[in-house]
């Protein structure tokens, strides 16, 4: 079986569902890879929402929007992506086109520093009320590290729990299944 990635596939899939103009939420900014991607895709006249606890994220995440001309078109929140709920501006719940999360912890940063299950499952609960019809979740779980088996299994049993006549859920993998395996969870709303 060849080995895909799992952020270019994820890419991939939000790319296939976003059109200019559309509001989108990057929850876990990291080094500003995927919040430039949703910058690019939205064009212009879209908006992305970014969120990162870390200082050091968001000074990297400015950075690389500035080198590429997108500032102008992301907000980013020193924040939680538990926050979201409460600092998405009113308007745009349930018409949020995209989020993506990228668990784990910042590369090349303090590997101590990681998403917790708490807020994340919190932050997945606001990413659906956000969420517009069609829309698109991505989630790169990350288990086999302190802390990652624990919010992937908590998080697979939250996506158990959604309404499937609203939601699909589909699990990828790299390479093959395996417990200690990045995976892509990837909800679609359809209604």
């Amino acid at each position: 079986m060849q080995r895909i990635s799992l952020l270019e596939t994820a890419h991939d899939l939000v790319g296939a569902c976003l059109q200019g103009g559309d509001a989108v939420i990057d929850a876990t900014v990291g080094n500003g890879h995927d919040t430039a991607f949703l910058a690019e895709a939205v064009g212009a006249g879209g908006h992305v929402y970014g969120f990162d606890i870390q200082a050091k994220a968001l000074h990297s995440t400015r950075q690389r929007l500035q080198q590429f001309g997108l500032a102008a078109r992301v907000t980013l929140f020193e924040a939680s992506h538990a926050d979201m709920l409460r600092l998405i501006p009113e308007p745009l719940h349930g018409r949020i086109k995209a989020v993506m999360f990228n668990l784990g912890y910042l590369p090349g940063a303090d590997k101590s520093l990681i998403t917790q299950t708490g807020s994340t499952l919190r932050a997945m609960d606001a990413a659906r009320h956000l969420l517009a019809a069609p829309g698109i979740v991505t989630v790169l779980a990350y288990p086999g590290h302190a802390g990652g088996d624990e919010e992937t299994r908590c998080l697979t049993a939250w996506l158990g729990q959604l309404d499937s006549r609203r939601f699909s859920v589909e699990t990828l993998y790299s390479h093959h299944h395996q417990e200690s395996a990045p995976r892509l969870f990837v909800i679609k709303q359809t209604a």
